[in-house]
């Protein structure tokens, strides 16, 4: 295994940490300025259109994309310290570069198992950063943990239309509430009673506007509306009816495009996690310099030194750990990953969670404030322990899979 950067990924390095430095560091107290004065709460302030529009002039667009054909044609390896760059400001850097979820799955998805009208009508415009979109899964009444437990159904018409009839209710529907979102790839059980119970759900494109779909309410996360993700709403689905080509792949296949949508999306989490903890390190180490307690600089008391010691050794040994990944999955295809893929998804939120409370520690009541990026980086490392699976049900399988070699 070798991790060091090849000409391209220093080049594009060089080129991101540059934004970051000169527009989007810069942009953040900005945009809370500015969606202060927004009359929709869910409206992008102007500054990040600003943002995109600098990205694609400088070449930092779609770098999420493996496939060339749609996007920058970067391995994982190549896309990891990108990630991460953008997750040290994960509520401007992933939306200026069109690398934000839940859009990035939704692409992987079209790119992936789409055909080409649904790739001319959805995929193009996600790709050019002019609409937004949501991926509808989750469901309040059962445990979606075990996706398998899904109940919302997408039935054929009885009436001799050739169209799929939706009814189901979701919630923390990433990406809903934005103004832009004009396109739902729902899940759902095409065959409810089947045999092989990963093979009941399917994935179908739901238009917002389509009669019948209902954005009840935005859903918060520890009180934050997270407006730069375009919020998390309760979607109701009453009868909704779409054409059957809007199916995505073919009947029964939704469980096997969900877990293509998220090995990727574990990943990447976990690499804008690792930026996060490393804007969290670069506080605490300019917080303790500049405090004094007791008549000692922060710096100097040994508590402090023991949390930036942990934490600087924590993020390097994280960092390792998703690089792996990243090669495995490059060389031996997610699958062959499976057990880094979820390692990672496992140490990643927990660690990075550890190192952000002991940053806002550091900060007193500072690090609970709005002056500060900790508490919200905080709220967004800890539901990641939840997201895209919760730590549990990987722990779960990566046990059986251990215990596996000794039965």
């Amino acid at each position: 295994m070798d991790f060091a950067f090849d000409a391209r990924t220093e080049e594009l390095r060089a080129r991101l940490l540059a934004f970051m430095d000169e527009y989007v560091y810069p942009a953040e107290q900005v945009a809370h300025e500015q969606r202060a004065r927004l009359a929709s709460p869910w409206q992008d302030p102007p500054v990040v259109e600003e943002l995109k529009a600098e990205a694609r002039r400088q070449g930092l667009w779609n770098l999420f994309l493996p496939d060339a054909e749609y996007g920058a044609g970067l391995t994982n390896l190549q896309y990891a310290p990108l990630a991460e760059i953008t997750g040290r400001s994960p509520q401007l850097a992933p939306t200026a570069t069109n690398c934000a979820a839940p859009d990035t799955g939704n692409m992987e998805v079209l790119a992936q198992f789409g055909d080409e009208r649904q790739k001319k009508q959805w995929l193009q415009p996600l790709l050019a950063g002019e609409i937004r979109s949501a991926f509808a899964m989750t469901e309040p009444e059962v445990a979606s943990s075990d996706a398998t437990n899904i109940t919302t159904h997408i039935e054929r018409a009885s009436d001799g239309t050739d169209e799929y009839v939706i009814t189901g209710r979701k919630w923390y529907i990433s990406g809903a509430m934005h103004p832009d979102c004009q396109i739902f790839i729902v899940m759902g059980k095409t065959d409810p009673d089947g045999a092989d119970i990963r093979r009941q759900q399917s994935m179908v494109l739901v238009p917002r506007d389509t009669p019948g779909v209902t954005v009840e309410r935005a859903m918060q996360v520890f009180g934050y509306e997270d407006h730069y993700h375009g919020g998390h709403a309760e979607v109701v689905f009453d009868h909704a009816r779409v054409p059957v080509s809007n199916l995505i792949g073919e009947e029964g296949g939704g469980f096997a495009i969900a877990q293509a949508r998220l090995g990727p999306g574990r990943i990447h989490h976990c690499m804008r996690l690792i930026g996060m903890a490393e804007r969290a390190i670069e506080l605490m180490c300019r917080r303790a310099v500049s405090r004094t307690a007791f008549g000692k600089a922060l710096a100097q008391q040994g508590v402090v030194q023991n949390w930036i010691a942990d934490a600087r050794v924590q993020v390097e040994q994280l960092r390792l750990l998703v690089l792996k990944t990243a090669w495995l999955m490059d060389t031996v295809g997610n699958k062959g990953a499976h057990t880094e893929i979820q390692a990672i998804k496992i140490a990643t939120p927990r660690t990075v969670v550890g190192i952000l409370d002991r940053a806002i520690q550091l900060h007193g009541a500072g690090g609970v404030s709005q002056d500060f990026p900790l508490a919200e980086l905080y709220a967004g490392a800890r539901t990641l322990m939840l997201a895209d699976g919760p730590d549990e049900v990987h722990q779960r399988s990566l046990a059986r899979r251990e215990l596996k070699k000794y039965l």
